[in-house]
């Protein structure tokens, strides 16, 4: 499967092919719920979730209070990543419900809420594209997962591709310039599918 190199990263024909919206009418969140572990972190964004946790913490349930205050924000999961703390074996500790019974960020509440700088981890912001650091490159994928059914039918209905809905993460993790690249590329990919 044909590959985009922009600078150390490589990137797959998904992210570019794939059109994609979230439906949080249609999936009420269930990324932040479904799943084998919580969502991966970075080191330093173990902080910043101890920092926003006095903001956040009276949105959460008492069973996730529970959690952190036992185990922390985060663990370490089987395969040996650091990723935020779960609740009886799926929802990630962040998570709140509206009235509607969505599931939603209590960080990003916070966030929008201009009470705290941290949005939310940069795989929650990027999800359904997973990056994965190697030692020479990182790749960027297309997560696919039966519950973004929904975001896939959406995104084919307003035509907008992956990668330009995921657009503000991909430029908080790679920068403008990268994303600026990638656009370019994609472009001419589909130009020279247009022309066989």
């Amino acid at each position: 499967m044909p590959m985009f190199q922009i600078d150390k990263t490589l990137v797959s024909l998904d992210v570019v092919e794939s059109q994609f919206v979230c439906d949080l009418s249609c999936c009420k969140g269930a990324c932040c719920i479904e799943g084998d572990s919580g969502a991966p972190l970075k080191k330093n964004e173990i902080a910043e979730l101890e920092k926003a946790l006095p903001t956040v913490w009276d949105d959460l349930s008492p069973k996730a209070q529970e959690i952190i205050k036992k185990q922390g924000v985060a663990y370490i999961d089987i395969e040996g990543e650091i990723v935020t703390s779960i609740v009886d074996n799926k929802n990630c500790v962040f998570t709140c419900y509206d009235k509607d019974g969505t599931c939603k960020c209590a960080l990003e509440k916070a966030y929008f809420d201009k009470k705290i700088s941290f949005r939310k981890p940069i795989s929650c912001h990027l999800y359904p594209i997973r990056i994965t650091d190697y030692d020479t490159f990182s790749a960027v994928n297309y997560n696919r997962w039966k519950i973004c059914k929904a975001a896939e039918l959406l995104g084919k209905k307003t035509n907008v591709p992956l990668y330009q809905f995921l657009k503000e993460p991909l430029i908080r993790r790679f920068g403008s310039e990268w994303h600026q690249q990638l656009d370019t590329l994609a472009q001419e990919w589909k130009r020279q599918k247009g022309n066989e």
